[in-house]
């Protein structure tokens, strides 16, 4: 395994790609809201520049999307009704920005997927995951639906039903603790065949039962990173870990300095 970190591009994608870089890091995912010709370009030069590997686009909205569990189901991925054209639109730029840039995947929240499979709302998710997954594919990408709003079991199902062959998932390791859905250790067994992507982060159950847990520094939340990591190499995962810190500034890389030197002992 690699290490890998989030990165978000914003205005200026020498400056993002070269924090990868100056944390010593050697993949990144990108975080992407506007995919002009002058960001591809940008992107481009900065990677070969740094020698950095981008192994996803991380793509979202348009549109209001609130984390908690209130304005969550309303608001996040593709399961919203009102968001859900634009956002499927807006997913298919990202993906051929993602193709401009010869980046293999494409990865987004899909939303508080309905654990009752004859709820409309999760065949209406599933088809809106079909139609960008499929845009994806003949792009050559793999789309990657982010765990989290859902038990593996449902995001499990989903995929079973989109049916198509490059559909995996961006596995959270956090996510599923601080939405209180299942422990990501054995949440690997259940979504193994589909990890493309992993985010090393940690987290605290939830305990107000309107707002997600709380991110903190890896080591110091619920996640069991010896035991996790392990069974990621049993399952066959070889792919990078990447480290997402949902914080700014120092601390920010503080604790992203402390996550890269704890976790280059476990993936040895």
């Amino acid at each position: 395994m690699r290490l890998g970190l989030i990165t978000q591009l914003r205005k200026d994608p020498d400056a993002a790609i070269r924090k990868v870089h100056d944390f010593g890091i050697p993949t990144c995912q990108v975080s992407v809201s506007s995919f002009g010709p002058e960001v591809v370009s940008g992107l481009l030069t900065a990677l070969k520049r740094y020698q950095i590997e981008a192994t996803s686009v991380v793509a979202g909205g348009p549109g209001p999307e609130i984390y908690d569990f209130y304005r969550g189901p309303e608001t996040i991925g593709l399961v919203p009704r009102q968001f859900r054209d634009a956002r499927i639109a807006h997913l298919k730029q990202a993906s051929d920005f993602a193709k401009q840039c010869g980046i293999p995947g494409l990865q987004s929240h899909c939303g508080f997927l309905p654990e009752n499979p004859n709820n409309p709302i999760y065949k209406e998710a599933v088809e809106a995951i079909r139609e960008v997954a499929s845009y994806c594919r003949k792009n050559g990408q793999s789309f990657r639906c982010e765990t989290g709003q859902e038990t593996p079991i449902t995001l499990l199902r989903a995929l079973k039903d989109v049916n198509v062959d490059n559909i995996g998932v961006n596995f959270d390791a956090a996510n599923l603790i601080l939405y209180g859905k299942a422990d990501p250790v054995d949440a690997v067994d259940v979504l193994a065949p589909y990890i493309q992507g992993v985010h090393a982060k940690d987290g605290l159950y939830p305990t107000n039962p309107k707002d997600l847990g709380k991110e903190v520094p890896i080591g110091q939340g619920k996640v069991n990173f010896p035991a996790f990591i392990q069974r990621l190499k049993d399952a066959g995962y070889h792919g990078p870990l990447t480290i997402e810190r949902e914080i700014s500034g120092e601390k920010q890389a503080a604790d992203i300095r402390q996550a890269k030197a704890y976790l280059e002992k476990l993936i040895g």
